[in-house]
């Protein structure tokens, strides 16, 4: 049974993306404006989603923490699909001693549990954007690799592309003519999958302390900052908690469907 496309989903996420990216264009009230007489306060026509414990718009700190938390996590999902990627094809293209060497390589990176390594790597260096992009990117590409290489044997070993390396096509033609439209599903599975989980490691290094540092901001270092009022201002942790939820459950069944859609697309061909 074919599944339908997730209309709810797909609706979420084109929301978010445009509250973080035009969101500052129609609510122009500052993120880092300190107010000693709007401390806590909840939910209000003035304070849409309340004010943090410095008297800081709730909402403005979302939309502007937003744009942090998806560009670490398109950023890292991408860096680390592309790194699977080309990591995945060499191994089934160029033979065994390649394919050993990668096989080593992704084990040794998967006996260290990922978020421990993640956080043995952000421990040591300053957190910024684009730092937490290269670590969370260096941990996360293992499984798209796993899945590439098994792939990559499959076609490999089909007769047109044993016919084209005798006929000694040159090997960067091969991948992008041949492999490339058959691996692409792979991909953004694995992408749309990576964008979440990386938002989610952001968090957990944020809430943990050694993620996004003030001034700047992300959802997780924002979660981070209600858990010391969450008994008298549950709105400070709920709403980018909430932001969190939406976008990794939303990406969860878009691969979900992409997937399916994938599997389908096998068994009839």
């Amino acid at each position: 049974m074919k599944k339908k496309i997730p209309a709810f989903s797909l609706g979420i996420l084109i929301f978010l993306l445009c509250l973080t990216t035009l969101g500052p264009l129609f609510y122009n009230v500052s993120a880092y404006e300190l107010n000693v007489n709007s401390i806590l306060l909840a939910p209000s026509f003035e304070h849409p989603l309340g004010t943090d414990r410095l008297g800081r718009d709730l909402l403005a700190r979302i939309i502007q923490g937003g744009q942090t938390s998806l560009i670490i996590g398109v950023g890292s999902a991408l860096i680390a699909s592309l790194l699977g990627l080309i990591i995945g094809v060499s191994a089934g293209l160029f033979g065994k001693i390649a394919d050993k060497s990668i096989v080593v390589l992704i084990d040794l990176f998967l006996t260290f549990p990922t978020f421990f390594l993640l956080l043995a790597l952000a421990s040591y260096v300053e957190a910024s954007t684009w730092v937490l992009i290269i670590v969370i990117s260096i941990t996360g590409w293992m499984g798209t690799a796993r899945l590439i290489r098994s792939e990559s044997f499959a076609i490999a070993s089909k007769p047109f592309i044993k016919i084209l390396s005798i006929a000694k096509t040159p090997t960067w033609k091969i991948v992008l003519k041949y492999f490339t439209p058959l691996l692409a599903p792979i991909f953004f599975i694995s992408f749309t999958f990576g964008v979440s989980g990386a938002i989610l490691a952001e968090s957990g290094l944020s809430f943990l302390g050694i993620g996004i540092m003030p001034p700047q901001m992300s959802w997780g270092s924002i979660l981070a900052e209600g858990k010391e009022v969450l008994d008298v201002a549950w709105w400070v942790s709920f709403f980018p908690g909430l932001m969190i939820f939406l976008t990794t459950y939303s990406l969860v069944k878009l691969s979900d469907y992409m997937q399916s859609y994938t599997n389908q697309n096998e068994i009839h061909t």
